[in-house]
């Protein structure tokens, strides 16, 4: 262990702002466990049917707010290509090099699920699966995806919206909620805040790249306003307080984004932006950076396998087991079955580290921090020796 530290600090190269990474890893690692804790496969009658335990428990929706962290992701996104188109424009790499590399990167590992849980669905119809349970088990594996097509294009666009003004966008999610929702238009509308809302925090990213949002005056405004937002909205405008979608709720933050969601995402942005400069001290500890490095290396691998970990889980269980165990099997509907889910947890994560075993090759190009070289991704415009100190 300790040869592999020494190895991903000598393979660090010395300007890599590593908070950056860590804000990867924390969002990425956000949505898994916000995935495991409000998801459920509910086992009945022979069949495997999704469930939330938000629909049960509505109590429970602000705690939503703690693993919603998409948006962070976006900042980071927009931070990091911003900071590489950059790059390659004084490298004279043209465009089409640019972003075919960068869209290669991220949707190689796709492709490996897609085809993984392709022939898993044939092989399961043919053993006589149930149609319904195979929709339930192939939904919660595909339906994260969309927010990696919304980053894709939103990638492939940053020499167009790398000097974008953050609040374009936000006005747009305003102008659109304002006619969908307040003024009973149409509700296709909100397919316009699918771009918008995420562009929010992606030009957001763009801006800090840029040297922009340098005080801490301005992050903690964006921390307090955007929090606030947030709250007025839930309890005043008729948003719902769960930030995840909720099966059968009236509207959803998400599903398109709300804005209250981009609310919400810009008070995440200005938290993660004031703990920039914690975490580059912190990090600078070898250990610690290694466990950020190794996350961040594979961190497509880790949301693109997350769902498949918890079916393997639950599967193999109500296999092995006589009945439905709690937590796993069954119905979402009680504090017993949140610390019952608490403690299937590490469960969940050790299948996924299987999982991460298996596939990461695909996100890493057949290199692994264990094995012949390592090779640490780009991260930002810092890496180049002039990391932006908070």
């Amino acid at each position: 262990m300790t040869g592999l530290v020494a190895r991903i600090e000598a393979a660090t190269p010395p300007g890599r702002d590593r908070a950056v990474d860590a804000l990867r890893a924390l969002a990425i690692l956000g949505v898994v466990g916000g995935h495991w804790l409000v998801t459920a496969l509910v086992t009945d009658s022979g069949t495997v049917r999704g469930a939330s335990p938000l629909t049960y428990l509505p109590h429970l929706e602000p705690a939503s707010w703690v693993f919603q962290t998409l948006a962070v992701f976006f900042l980071v996104g927009g931070q990091v290509a911003a900071g590489s188109w950059a790059s390659a424009r004084q490298r004279g790499v043209p465009y089409g090099r640019w972003v075919g590399g960068r869209l290669g990167r991220l949707f190689r590992p796709v492709a490996a699920v897609l085809v993984v849980w392709a022939l898993a669905a044939a092989a399961m119809l043919v053993a006589g699966v149930g149609e319904s349970t195979v929709r339930a088990l192939v939904k919660l594996v595909w339906s994260p995806l969309w927010f990696l097509l919304v980053f894709a294009a939103l990638t492939a666009l940053t020499p167009l919206v790398a000097r974008l003004h953050p609040l374009w966008p936000l006005v747009v999610v305003l102008h659109v909620d304002l006619v969908r929702l307040g003024l009973g238009g149409p509700r296709e509308l909100g397919w316009i805040n699918v771009v918008a809302g995420w562009l929010v925090p992606y030009c957001l990213g763009a801006l800090v790249a840029r040297g922009g949002m340098r005080g801490r005056t301005g992050r903690w405004a964006l921390l307090l306003g955007g929090a606030s937002a947030a709250v007025a909205l839930v309890l005043w405008a008729g948003y719902p307080a769960a930030m995840v979608g909720v099966p059968g709720g009236r509207i959803s933050n998400l599903d398109p984004p709300s804005l209250a969601a981009v609310a919400f995402g810009l008070a995440q942005c200005g938290a993660a932006l004031l703990l920039l400069g914690p975490l580059r001290r912190v990090l600078r500890r070898p250990s610690v950076w290694a466990v950020v490095a190794v996350v961040n290396l594979s961190a497509m691998t880790v949301f693109l396998w997350h769902q498949t970990a918890m079916i393997i889980v639950t599967t193999s269980a109500s296999l092995i087991a006589d009945g439905p165990l709690p937590g796993l099997h069954t119905v979402p509907d009680g504090a017993g079955w949140v610390l019952a889910r608490l403690l299937w947890l590490p469960v969940f994560a050790l299948a996924l580290l299987v999982c991460w075993a298996a596939f990461r090759g695909y996100e890493q190009g057949g290199r692994s921090p264990g094995g012949g070289s390592l090779v640490v991704r780009e991260s930002s415009p810092e890496r180049k020796g002039h990391a932006r100190r908070a």
